[in-house]
């Protein structure tokens, strides 16, 4: 098993899955770098375990579903849901979606830029009704690198550079409720491509108008980040997942509003 897809597999499969944080030691790098959210958790020892660990202490039966890699020779990119009770047994059920891209130097992981849809978990959590978990990937761990495809990165990016329209059948978030946001500047943070499969990490700048219920419009200009994996075909985005930090953005765009 090729190195960089065998350190995602022990940290998805014995790491998430089985609360195991000496695995974690052993498969990144003291330096490691996660961002997310628009936070930088800088140190695997100081600041990315203790973060884990608090999530696993909230949802101490939490799972790890992964259901699309996409592996280019130097990083690799996975779709995946995190679902269990919070509290433990008897407790508020929630599963929420998340996209991570991974940087490796040969031994062990040593970045990532991730998001997961909080703002989903939030409304389960309160309401009480769960999301479905999609199927899992079937085998996601035989995955093999694949060549970037400098035309699919190139359609993707003019999409990315139109404010990431509604194509094909890319998904957003939950699939529930769209944003209306009117960007200044969109900046690509990361991107690659293996095959049809291309990865991204963009930050969004501009003014939020709705889709977050009550959330009011902001007055000013804010950022949010967007990380997803689309598949292109004959030219064209076919599908896809997208994630958004819409708990991160809704609190800006509050904040926002609250200072006019």
């Amino acid at each position: 098993m090729d190195s960089l897809v065998g350190l995602v597999r022990r940290f998805a499969v014995e790491f998430m899955n089985g609360h195991n944080p000496d695995v974690c030691r052993d498969i990144m790098d003291p330096d490691y770098v996660l961002r997310v959210g628009g936070a930088v958790i800088s140190g695997r020892d100081a600041e990315y375990l203790p973060a884990v660990q608090q999530q696993l202490d909230q949802f101490p039966g939490m799972v790890m579903t992964v259901h699309e890699v996409v592996y280019a020779s130097d990083q690799i990119a996975i779709h995946f849901s995190e679902h269990g009770a919070s509290g433990g047994a008897g407790g508020p059920v929630a599963a929420w979606q998340g996209i991570a891209l991974y940087r490796g130097n040969g031994s062990q992981l040593t970045a990532c830029v991730a998001e997961e849809d909080y703002y989903a978990r939030r409304r389960q959590l309160k309401s009480g009704a769960v999301d479905t978990v999609a199927a899992p990937a079937a085998a996601p761990w035989d995955t093999t690198p694949q060549p970037p495809d400098p035309a699919a990165e190139a359609v993707v990016r003019r999409w990315l550079g139109d404010d990431l329209p509604a194509v094909g059948q890319v998904r957003f978030d939950d699939g529930l409720t769209p944003i209306q946001f009117e960007s200044d500047d969109i900046e690509v943070n990361e991107f690659m491509s293996a095959g049809d499969g291309v990865a991204f990490q963009v930050r969004q700048t501009g003014r939020y108008l709705s889709g977050l219920g009550d959330t009011p419009a902001s007055t000013g200009a804010i950022a949010f980040n967007s990380v997803g994996i689309v598949r292109v075909a004959d030219g064209h985005i076919v599908g896809g997942q997208v994630i958004r930090d819409r708990a991160g953005l809704a609190h800006r765009a509050k904040g926002s509003s609250t200072r006019t």
